[in-house]
């Protein structure tokens, strides 16, 4: 069985040449690693603190930065209770708002959560939110089973005009625009 390797998680990091950056600081401070990809530098042992400082110094420099893996997680745990909230009907009631429930269930203040969101993702939980109800609009309309006005009460919006304004400036198109197109993205490419 192959050992584990250890993931460092880093932001910026977006395009061929950042890999090839860090490859050669990380080979030029005899920093050995397993591989780099895009975000993800894969050591086979956890860093010694002088070693991570000097990781983190080096990337700094470089415009890169390290991302504690525990706020990593706490992302994907907010990206799935969204997805789940919306796509899969596990609102706990229409009354609740998307702050309220990802405070109460992830038990940590909203605000904490807003900020680590938006410093991973580059872009707001609420942006993300609009994001996935416009996606479960466009798969709602392609049924063509609810009414415009059902799918903005599912949705939780104030009115099918809120909804329709939201989606125009997410899609720009409207609702009945998009009947006729139908075209959806994948939830993971949101």
């Amino acid at each position: 069985m192959e050992p584990q390797n250890y993931i460092i998680i880093v932001k910026n990091m977006v395009c061929d040449r950042c890999i090839k950056v860090v490859k050669e600081e990380l080979t030029k401070n005899n920093i050995k690693f397993v591989k780099v990809e895009l975000g993800k530098i894969y050591v086979k042992q956890q860093l010694v603190a002088t070693k991570k400082e000097t990781l983190e110094r080096i990337l700094e420099k470089e415009g890169f930065q390290i991302v504690d893996q525990l706020d990593s997680i706490l992302v994907n745990k907010i990206k799935t209770l969204i997805i789940e909230y919306i796509h899969y009907g596990k609102q706990k009631s229409n009354t609740q708002s998307y702050s309220s429930f990802l405070a109460a269930t992830l038990k940590t203040d909203y605000s904490h959560l807003s900020k680590i969101f938006s410093e991973l993702e580059e872009n707001t939980i609420e942006h993300f939110t609009i994001q996935q109800k416009i996606e479960r609009a466009k798969e709602l309309l392609m049924y063509n089973e609810l009414s415009l006005s059902q799918i903005s009460y599912d949705l939780n919006y104030s009115s099918p005009q809120h909804l329709s304004r939201q989606f125009k400036q997410i899609t720009g198109i409207t609702p009945s625009q998009f009947k006729t197109s139908g075209f959806r993205n994948k939830l993971d490419t949101i």
